[in-house]
């Protein structure tokens, strides 16, 4: 099983379960929506009993399957939904398929499980390539399969804004596309373009969905408006929030563009109606992620309205009216119940909200100083943790940044001390469509999902991976396998040895031990 149940002992007996049993008690929703394949019946008392016991405590449950049936005991609904999971991975692969099966022998365990880290999470960047909404609940399906609980839907960037906006429609209808995308490697010269359109948004109805179908998978939807930096598609549709009033076009290109939110307070005003769409739209939303990160401050202290604004402040420089900004509308999302996740640039700037959670991906030493001053931090360092990278130093790998992160990189990765989780990112500059995303995800998410959930992978996981990959074959998903990618994955080849992901993170390393180091970093 991945990830490893916590404590498993074999029982003698098993049970057979048959499509349309009863299930019976607490949580009977969560069961049957993570065992759908069964069609299980609600009843008083039948094959499968679920009750409550709080002192179990979050996700936490215990699983005993024997002659007389199966009983699952939980913390609560999550509990019972991670127990359903593993009594799935309990069947042969086949059970993941749509089939005339009709029964399923189940062998007898009891299973006593609780998770190492409360924050188990992917990260998918949906502004620099769109997916399309059947693409993020097919992600969430697969993240609930292996218990992972978080997911950072990055919905914009310079290269894209993907989601509807009732009061200001012009940013879905100009800054959701781009008249083409750049198609040569990092740093290649000359740069070379597919003027092929590129876009898509997700509707309001479609973000209420998602969030919706996340939570009865006992996943959170994390939505990030990425501010002030990263602003090129906002400031395509509305230049009039921008530090200098000028016109954009969305970025056609990968990279960091100058364009800059003005830190004035109709801007402040601006993204806190947008917070309040998509807070409407999502439900309840205990983490908004709001950026913070490869910011070029330079337009703000050229601009004589904004230094009079942060001396007016008591504030003394670009650095400092950042802070104040970020903590402006951390203090908005506050009222609204929701806590601000920021990357460590943020961080290292200071002035955060005591209960602001940071995301470290300069490296583990800012992660530490994080937690140190007080912050919940959550571990996602580039190395190893960002899946852009090529899972090796080979042409024969599809088109990425650099080289190499690979599954047993992943799986050797402990958090720091004090880290409330981990989570891995994909970024999708090189990531055009969902089989590459399959590619780029699976099954190094395996590895994220193990360490999350037992707190390390033994020197057994490259064996129950193998296996488990037969899930993956069931499932649909077009995974790297472990020996290298199949012909067709390759398409436009890797070009290796230009970016070393492990020099990479000591220049990151040393950048954040300098307070005003928001300049983008590659």
């Amino acid at each position: 099983m991945i990830p490893r149940p916590h404590v498993l002992s074999e029982l003698s007996g098993s049970y057979e379960l048959s499509v349309g049993a009863i299930v019976s008690g607490d949580f009977t929703d969560a069961v049957r929506t993570a065992l759908g394949f069964l069609d299980l019946r609600p009843g008083d008392s039948g094959d499968i009993d679920v009750r409550h016991d709080p002192s179990l405590g979050a996700e936490a449950y215990r699983l005993t399957v024997g002659s007389r049936g199966v009983e699952i005991i939980a913390g609560d609904r999550a509990g019972a939904f991670y127990a359903a999971q593993t009594l799935h991975q309990l069947l042969p692969p086949s059970s993941y398929r749509f089939s005339a099966a009709q029964e399923w022998t189940v062998p007898g365990v009891r299973i006593e499980d609780s998770p190492r880290y409360g924050w188990r999470g992917l990260h998918l960047d949906v502004a620099r390539h769109f997916q399309p909404k059947r693409e993020v609940l097919r992600f969430i399906d697969l993240m609930a399969t292996h218990k992972l609980n978080r997911l950072h839907l990055h919905l914009v960037d310079d290269q894209g804004w993907r989601v509807e906006s009732k009061a200001y429609p012009r940013l879905h209808e100009v800054g959701s596309h781009r008249s083409r995308t750049i198609t040569s490697w990092w740093r290649e010269v000359p740069e070379t373009y597919d003027d092929i359109p590129h876009g898509g948004y997700y509707t309001l109805e479609d973000l209420a969905e998602i969030a919706a179908y996340a939570r009865s998978r006992s996943v959170v939807i994390m939505p990030e408006i990425d501010v002030p930096g990263h602003a090129t598609a906002i400031l395509s549709a509305y230049p009039e929030f921008g530090a200098t009033g000028e016109s954009y076009e969305v970025l056609q290109k990968w990279g960091i563009s100058p364009a800059i939110l003005s830190p004035m307070p109709k801007t402040v005003e601006f993204l806190t109606t947008i917070f309040d769409e998509l807070l409407e739209a999502l439900g309840e939303t205990p983490y908004f992620h709001i950026g913070g990160d490869e910011v070029v401050l330079d337009h703000w202290s050229a601009s004589p309205e904004i230094v009079s604004y942060w001396e007016s402040l008591g504030l003394s420089s670009a650095v400092e009216m950042q802070a104040w900004f970020l903590r402006r509308l951390a203090d908005e999302l506050a009222e609204r119940g929701s806590r601000t996740v920021v990357w460590d640039e943020a961080f290292v700037g200071g002035g955060l909200r005591e209960d602001t959670l940071v995301m470290p991906w300069r490296g583990v030493p800012v992660g530490e100083r994080a937690v140190a001053a007080g912050h919940d931090v959550i571990a996602c360092p580039v190395f190893p943790l960002y899946f852009d990278y090529a899972e090796s130093a080979a042409p024969e790998e599809p088109m990425s940044i650099g080289d190499s992160i690979t599954v047993a990189d992943v799986a050797a990765f402990s958090p720091f001390e004090g880290a409330v989780g981990l989570q891995a990112q994909l970024w999708s500059e090189r990531t055009p469509d969902a089989r590459v995303l399959d590619y780029r995800a699976w099954p190094r998410a395996c590895a994220v999902a193990e360490v999350g959930w037992y707190g390390s992978a033994g020197p057994e996981f490259r064996e129950r991976l193998e296996k488990h990959l037969g899930v993956l074959d069931a499932l649909g998903v077009e995974y790297r396998p472990l020996d290298g990618p199949r012909p067709w994955q390759s398409r436009r080849p890797h070009r290796a040895g230009k970016l070393d992901v492990r020099e990479g993170m000591r220049h990151l390393e040393e950048m954040t031990l300098d307070p005003e180091s928001t300049r983008p970093s590659v």
